[in-house]
């Protein structure tokens, strides 16, 4: 830990099952619960947040309504005049915002920073919400052909995979069938409710229709309402708080941050000679690994990564090391990514079963790290976890964000091996 430490004092989720536009509430009623709840569950005064930064992608596409920076203020009178911005990067919109508040607190400008993402997505028909977020890709440019532009794109990843590597479809359900397990542990998660046939993680074309391509409809995310916050504050304003120490605290150890170009086939064809499907996401894990001082994956005990389609958490599979490349179906099949397995990946029930409100998904990932590291994450807890890790995409991985989050206790790993 050094002088220039960030530390999540506690934060907060909405239950991502709730239907928002059934129940009459919109998007300020969401970040009045989200801010609201985040501040009283991080043990901060609400006069001490300094600055405020919310992740937030699609609001405008949905609602009409922009300038979400300004919500937190409206909807809770004690932040008017806190200065404050939203941040847009896809699905990595939170993560994106997360950054910027670190920068804040690092910098010394402040000492404590809200981070807030939301997203409303559930005010539409489901085939009107796909096309809204489309506009991640590059419109006009790539996915003329789809009837559903991400499960298109996510497909095509699959088809890259088995062209390179072979791939079995079983394996990519088998990454739902876990995701889904892991999330009716979790009382915040969407699909905790759900019930799933035998045939669900199948080639039934009933139970299991095909989408687009490769993709059937368990391979792909749910639209989601939801929200999530954190406070961070600066090692200073730690030190000046030493009542702090009880309440819970982890540290943001590292940090990456890679952004490449639009065009999938552009990412495609530049690692065509290289070992792993995307260099850039490994970059960003690697450069989060080093910050953080660890040297790889079995360093980690819980990985909370970005699954919106099951081949996004195959391919973080490789990329984070726990398999050679093109073979992350080794660590499916020999239960790795189990609670109790080699590294967790997704206690939580991640975006498939957890759910992904787009601008909340990367503060709700480094949430649920942060959970995991002061042992609040319930009955989807990782036992003794004192290192967790984030992989947050937005678009065709165009933006990549990693964090590493640790106890302020120790940071030895919890396995000899």
């Amino acid at each position: 830990m050094t002088d220039r430490t960030v530390w999540i004092t506690g934060g907060y989720q909405s239950d991502f099952a709730r239907n928002l536009t059934k129940e009459g509430r919109g998007l300020p009623e969401l970040f009045d619960e989200v801010v609201s709840g985040t501040v009283s569950a991080s043990g901060i005064p609400v006069g001490d947040i300094d600055v405020i930064h919310v992740g937030n992608a699609f609001g405008q596409v949905y609602t009409g309504q922009g300038h979400l920076g300004a919500m937190p203020a409206s909807v809770v009178p004690e932040l008017w005049s806190i200065p404050a911005s939203r941040h847009e990067g896809a699905c990595a919109s939170g993560s994106l915002a997360i950054l910027a508040a670190m920068a804040d607190l690092e910098s010394g400008r402040y000492d404590c920073a809200l981070v807030v993402g939301a997203e409303l997505e559930k005010n539409v028909p489901g085939d009107d919400g796909a096309r809204n977020m489309a506009g991640a890709a590059w419109i006009g440019e790539e996915g003329q052909d789809a009837n559903f532009m991400w499960p298109y794109m996510f497909s095509r990843i699959a088809e890259e995979y088995d062209k390179r590597y072979g791939l079995d479809p079983q394996h990519l359900w088998q990454i739902a069938e876990l995701n889904s397990r892991n999330a009716r542990r979790n009382p915040l998660a969407q699909t905790r409710g759900w019930e799933h046939v035998p045939e669900s993680f199948t080639a039934d074309d009933t139970a299991n229709p095909i989408v687009e391509g490769h993709l059937r409809k368990i391979d792909c995310g749910p639209l989601t309402d939801g929200g999530a916050g954190v406070v961070l504050v600066s090692d200073r304003y730690r030190r000046a708080h030493p009542e702090l120490e009880t309440t819970g605290l982890s540290a943001i150890l590292g940090w990456g941050h890679r952004t490449v170009g639009l065009l999938l086939e552009d990412k495609l064809a530049r690692s065509a000679d290289d070992e792993l499907m995307f260099p850039h996401v490994r970059q960003a894990i690697s450069d989060a690994f080093g910050r953080a001082g660890i040297a790889g994956v079995d360093d980690l005990d819980v990985i909370e990564t970005h699954d919106c389609f099951t081949t996004s958490e195959y391919m973080a599979i490789d990329h984070f090391g726990l398999t050679a490349p093109g073979e992350s179906w080794k660590a499916i099949e020999s239960g790795e990514l189990e609670i109790d397995g080699r590294v967790a990946m997704n206690p939580s029930g991640g975006l498939l079963g957890g759910g992904h409100p787009v601008g909340a998904t990367g503060i709700r990932m480094l949430l649920d790290c942060h959970r995991q590291i002061v042992a609040g994450a319930g009955d989807y807890q990782v036992d003794d976890a004192r290192r967790a890790a984030t992989l947050n995409i937005g678009g065709s991985t165009t933006t990549v964000v990693s964090f590493v989050v640790g106890s302020p206790v120790t940071t030895q790993p919890r396995r000899a091996d």
